[in-house]
């Protein structure tokens, strides 16, 4: 009786399995493109590089105000001043670039989602963990993104 109900399972369990597989409609997508092609991801580009001359200008301002100061105690204290201040702006900075990531992938992680699914696909899989198979829906969800 267990071998039969062993076998019953297998057997059920094999059906629903290719039933799953006639039913699903998998696509693959190159992440890495659409990354590099997303609006969200360009305009964080900018930002961060808009974020680093500022910072360079910060330090160019430092080091002028340091030279300035008379006194070797003075320098000294200017430099601990003006390294604590570099240290916060580089952190809220950090902070910063980590959420605006975080914004990004959702971003991008819901416009293929939807796309896929307004094209019937029922998975999605990155491009290089599939080795076989799979439509590639790439182009067309870097035209729908940007």
């Amino acid at each position: 009786m267990k071998k039969f109900l062993t076998v019953i399972a297998i057997w059920g369990l094999f059906s629903t399995m290719s039933a799953m597989a006639e039913v699903q409609k998998i696509a693959v997508v190159d992440v890495n493109k659409i990354v590099s092609s997303s609006s969200a991801v360009k305009s964080m580009k900018k930002v961060q590089q808009a974020k680093q001359k500022e910072l360079e200008a910060f330090i160019q301002t430092a080091k002028a105000d340091v030279k300035k100061q008379k006194t070797v105690k003075e320098q000294k204290e200017s430099v601990l001043r003006y390294e604590n201040q570099l240290t916060q702006k580089r952190a809220e900075n950090i902070k910063e670039y980590a959420e605006s990531i975080k914004e990004a992938d959702k971003i991008i992680t819901e416009q293929i989602s939807k796309k896929a699914s307004e094209m019937g696909y029922t998975l999605v899989l990155p491009k290089s963990a599939v080795l076989y198979g799979g439509d590639d829906i790439t182009d067309t969800i870097i035209k729908y993104i940007k």
